[in-house]
């Protein structure tokens, strides 16, 4: 739900003309303790790039140290094919969960306005922001939602407005850190979907964490397989096919594309 620039220089032949990603030997390290290294990924946009893995792989420092809230080695290339953020991508970020006092009398309207305006909310002209509110919440279908108190929010809801905040304005690349954890199966299938036509209609690269493995064979496009190190990547056939993948999550159906469209 945050946004940052990433500063580094995009200089990748491969990348030329396109509108793409590179992650280039990234390694972290706590201490002696080592929490992945030379990880090298390549995302495009209007990609949906699953991260997946078991506890402790790495999947969220990943994230944090591409936000540049970790420590890290390693570079990052982001190439805009309109030539307009080259270098400087503006990053979307939805946490697995906002710690708030669920008693609060804060709306979804005043947590925007928190969020939007430099002034406190009590000083808001809350009619100037309503309208863009209210288009930024359409884009996750949850325009109803704008008058309701954050604490009466469900799990998939309040994930919703997460991501609704996270596409004002619309991100380059939006990150997902488990964003739809123990969300029901109705609401996991709606983010899913939300996910998908934000995918083809802004042609952003999405990465996101997740342990909901059915939902990242149907509807992912890449899926990468972290434990400390890229084990594979490739599409979800190719990655839930692979051995290494069987022996940490047992056998995922992966359904034909074809008949999910």
């Amino acid at each position: 739900m945050f946004k940052r620039k990433y500063h580094h220089n995009a200089t990748s032949d491969d990348c030329a003309k396109l509108c793409c990603t590179k992650i280039e030997h990234f390694s972290a390290h706590a201490g002696e303790t080592k929490i992945f290294e030379d990880i090298n990924l390549h995302i495009h946009c209007g990609q949906l790039t699953a991260i997946i893995g078991p506890n402790g792989a790495g999947k969220s420092t990943l994230l944090r140290c591409i936000l540049g809230e970790f420590p890290h080695t390693g570079k990052l290339h982001y190439v805009d094919a309109k030539g307009k953020h080259t270098g400087h991508p503006v990053i979307g970020y939805v946490p697995q969960y906002l710690r708030f006092d669920r008693t609060s009398p804060t709306s979804v309207m005043d947590f925007f306005c928190a969020c939007l305006s430099r002034r406190p909310i009590w000083l808001c002209n809350m009619k100037k922001y309503r309208p863009m509110v209210l288009e930024s919440l359409a884009r996750v279908k949850a325009q109803h939602l704008i008058d309701r108190r954050l604490g009466a929010l469900s799990g998939g809801e309040m994930q919703r407005v997460l991501l609704s905040l996270a596409l004002n304005p619309m991100p380059d690349l939006l990150f997902l850190d488990e964003p739809v954890s123990g969300v029901d199966h109705n609401g996991l299938k709606l983010f899913y979907e939300i996910l998908s036509e934000l995918r083809e209609k802004e042609d952003m690269a999405i990465v996101l964490v997740s342990h909901d493995l059915p939902l990242v064979a149907e509807y992912a496009d890449q899926v990468v397989l972290l434990n400390k190190k890229v084990i594979c990547h490739g599409t979800p056939k190719e990655v839930f096919n692979r051995k290494e993948t069987k022996d940490i999550f047992g056998t995922i159906i992966v359904p034909d594309r074809e008949e999910v469209e």
